[in-house]
Protein backbone atom coordinates (compact mmCIF):
# COMPACT_ATOMS: atom_id res chain seq x y z
CA UNK A 1 0.00 0.00 0.00
CA UNK A 2 1.07 3.81 -0.94
CA UNK A 3 -0.35 5.78 2.40
CA UNK A 4 0.05 9.73 1.09
CA UNK A 5 -0.10 12.20 4.03
CA UNK A 6 -1.19 15.36 2.11
CA UNK A 7 -1.86 19.02 3.32
CA UNK A 8 -0.83 22.20 3.01
CA UNK A 9 2.52 23.25 4.19
CA UNK A 10 3.11 23.21 7.91
CA UNK A 11 0.85 20.32 8.57
CA UNK A 12 3.05 17.96 9.71
CA UNK A 13 3.57 15.80 6.95
CA UNK A 14 7.24 15.17 7.34
CA UNK A 15 7.37 14.50 10.69
CA UNK A 16 4.28 12.09 10.49
CA UNK A 17 4.94 10.47 7.61
CA UNK A 18 8.38 9.44 9.30
CA UNK A 19 7.03 8.20 12.28
CA UNK A 20 4.10 6.47 10.08
CA UNK A 21 6.57 4.66 7.72
CA UNK A 22 8.69 3.56 11.11
CA UNK A 23 5.50 2.16 12.41
CA UNK A 24 4.37 0.26 9.48
CA UNK A 25 8.16 -0.72 8.43
CA UNK A 26 7.72 1.04 5.12
CA UNK A 27 9.61 3.48 3.07
CA UNK A 28 9.26 6.97 3.12
CA UNK A 29 9.22 9.31 0.32
CA UNK A 30 9.81 12.98 0.90
CA UNK A 31 8.27 14.71 -1.53
CA UNK A 32 9.74 18.00 -1.39
CA UNK A 33 13.03 16.39 -2.39
CA UNK A 34 11.46 15.68 -6.13
CA UNK A 35 10.68 19.05 -6.43
CA UNK A 36 13.23 20.69 -9.53
CA UNK A 37 15.10 23.57 -8.85
CA UNK A 38 13.38 25.71 -10.32
CA UNK A 39 10.22 24.94 -8.18
CA UNK A 40 12.16 25.71 -4.74
CA UNK A 41 13.34 28.79 -6.21
CA UNK A 42 10.12 30.00 -6.96
CA UNK A 43 8.53 29.53 -3.89
CA UNK A 44 11.76 30.88 -1.39
CA UNK A 45 10.70 34.17 -3.44
CA UNK A 46 7.54 33.96 -2.10
CA UNK A 47 5.74 33.26 -5.63
CA UNK A 48 3.25 30.65 -5.92
CA UNK A 49 3.62 27.09 -7.78
CA UNK A 50 0.93 26.62 -10.49
CA UNK A 51 -0.03 23.48 -11.83
CA UNK A 52 2.33 23.73 -15.24
CA UNK A 53 4.88 24.09 -12.09
CA UNK A 54 3.40 21.48 -10.16
CA UNK A 55 3.11 18.67 -12.99
CA UNK A 56 6.54 17.25 -13.19
CA UNK A 57 6.95 17.21 -9.62
CA UNK A 58 4.04 15.30 -9.46
CA UNK A 59 5.10 12.89 -12.32
CA UNK A 60 7.85 11.93 -10.86
CA UNK A 61 6.24 10.99 -7.50
CA UNK A 62 3.45 8.98 -9.42
CA UNK A 63 6.86 7.16 -10.93
CA UNK A 64 8.33 7.02 -7.96
CA UNK A 65 5.44 5.16 -5.87
CA UNK A 66 5.00 3.23 -9.29
CA UNK A 67 8.17 2.02 -9.15
CA UNK A 68 7.86 1.27 -5.36
CA UNK A 69 4.21 -0.75 -5.80
CA UNK A 70 5.54 -2.56 -8.73
CA UNK A 71 8.63 -4.43 -6.44
CA UNK A 72 5.99 -5.00 -3.48
CA UNK A 73 7.64 -2.08 -1.29
CA UNK A 74 4.90 -0.12 0.67
CA UNK A 75 5.94 3.21 1.33
CA UNK A 76 4.84 6.73 2.91
CA UNK A 77 4.79 9.91 0.51
CA UNK A 78 4.58 12.92 2.51
CA UNK A 79 3.20 15.31 -0.49
CA UNK A 80 0.94 18.59 -0.42
CA UNK A 81 -1.17 16.50 -2.97
CA UNK A 82 -3.67 19.81 -2.67
CA UNK A 83 -6.29 19.29 -5.84
CA UNK A 84 -8.22 16.31 -6.91
CA UNK A 85 -6.38 16.21 -10.37
CA UNK A 86 -3.19 15.73 -8.55
CA UNK A 87 -4.50 12.79 -6.43
CA UNK A 88 -5.87 11.22 -9.46
CA UNK A 89 -2.42 11.62 -11.05
CA UNK A 90 -0.61 10.31 -8.03
CA UNK A 91 -3.21 7.50 -7.92
CA UNK A 92 -3.82 5.89 -11.89
CA UNK A 93 -0.23 4.78 -11.46
CA UNK A 94 -0.66 2.75 -8.21
CA UNK A 95 -3.38 -0.23 -7.48
CA UNK A 96 -3.33 0.55 -3.60
CA UNK A 97 -3.25 3.90 -2.72
CA UNK A 98 -4.53 6.20 0.71
CA UNK A 99 -4.37 9.44 1.25
CA UNK A 100 -4.59 10.79 4.84
CA UNK A 101 -5.31 14.45 4.87
CA UNK A 102 -3.21 16.26 7.78
CA UNK A 103 -5.73 19.30 8.82
CA UNK A 104 -6.35 21.78 11.32
CA UNK A 105 -7.02 25.67 12.07
CA UNK A 106 -4.85 28.24 10.07
CA UNK A 107 -3.51 30.13 13.20
CA UNK A 108 -1.84 26.76 14.28
CA UNK A 109 -0.49 26.50 10.76
CA UNK A 110 0.62 29.43 10.73
CA UNK A 111 2.54 29.28 14.08
CA UNK A 112 4.64 26.30 12.78
CA UNK A 113 5.30 27.99 9.28
CA UNK A 114 6.86 30.47 11.45
CA UNK A 115 8.77 28.16 13.64
CA UNK A 116 10.00 26.28 11.22
CA UNK A 117 13.77 27.26 10.15
CA UNK A 118 15.34 26.30 6.80
CA UNK A 119 12.48 25.24 4.57
CA UNK A 120 12.27 27.03 0.95
CA UNK A 121 8.32 27.32 1.89
CA UNK A 122 7.51 30.77 2.92
CA UNK A 123 4.54 31.36 5.64
CA UNK A 124 3.50 33.77 2.99
CA UNK A 125 2.48 30.98 0.72
CA UNK A 126 0.29 29.52 3.04
CA UNK A 127 -2.78 31.38 1.39
CA UNK A 128 -1.80 30.46 -1.52
CA UNK A 129 -1.97 27.11 -0.94
CA UNK A 130 -5.18 27.22 1.32
CA UNK A 131 -7.09 28.55 -1.61
CA UNK A 132 -5.92 25.53 -4.02
CA UNK A 133 -6.91 22.93 -1.24
CA UNK A 134 -9.24 20.66 -2.52
CA UNK A 135 -9.86 18.62 0.60
CA UNK A 136 -10.49 14.95 -0.52
CA UNK A 137 -14.09 14.07 -1.58
CA UNK A 138 -16.40 11.32 0.36
CA UNK A 139 -15.52 9.21 -2.99
CA UNK A 140 -12.24 9.14 -2.73
CA UNK A 141 -9.84 7.00 -0.46
CA UNK A 142 -8.97 9.43 2.28
CA UNK A 143 -9.56 10.44 5.39
CA UNK A 144 -8.84 14.14 7.62
CA UNK A 145 -6.69 13.99 10.65
CA UNK A 146 -6.84 16.79 12.95
CA UNK A 147 -3.06 17.99 13.22
CA UNK A 148 -3.56 19.08 17.20
CA UNK A 149 -2.42 15.93 18.26
CA UNK A 150 1.01 14.59 18.60
CA UNK A 151 2.77 12.93 15.75
CA UNK A 152 2.91 9.57 17.89
CA UNK A 153 -0.73 10.24 18.47
CA UNK A 154 -1.70 10.71 14.95
CA UNK A 155 -0.16 7.96 13.95
CA UNK A 156 -1.59 5.56 16.87
CA UNK A 157 -4.69 6.41 15.81
CA UNK A 158 -4.09 6.00 11.89
CA UNK A 159 -2.15 2.70 12.09
CA UNK A 160 -5.78 0.51 12.83
CA UNK A 161 -7.76 2.25 10.20
CA UNK A 162 -4.45 1.75 7.72
CA UNK A 163 -3.75 -1.89 8.91
CA UNK A 164 -7.93 -3.16 7.66
CA UNK A 165 -7.25 -1.70 4.23
CA UNK A 166 -3.67 -3.31 3.03
CA UNK A 167 -4.23 -5.87 0.92
CA UNK A 168 -4.13 -9.41 2.42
Amino acid sequence: MIVVLMGVAGTGKTTVGRCLARALGAAFIEGDAYHPPGNIAKMQRGLALEDADREPWLEALAREIAERQRRGAAAVLACSALKRSYRRLLGESVAEIFFVHLDGPRELIEARLRARAGHFMTPALLASQLAALEPPGADEPALRVDIAASPDQIVAALLPRLVRRAPP
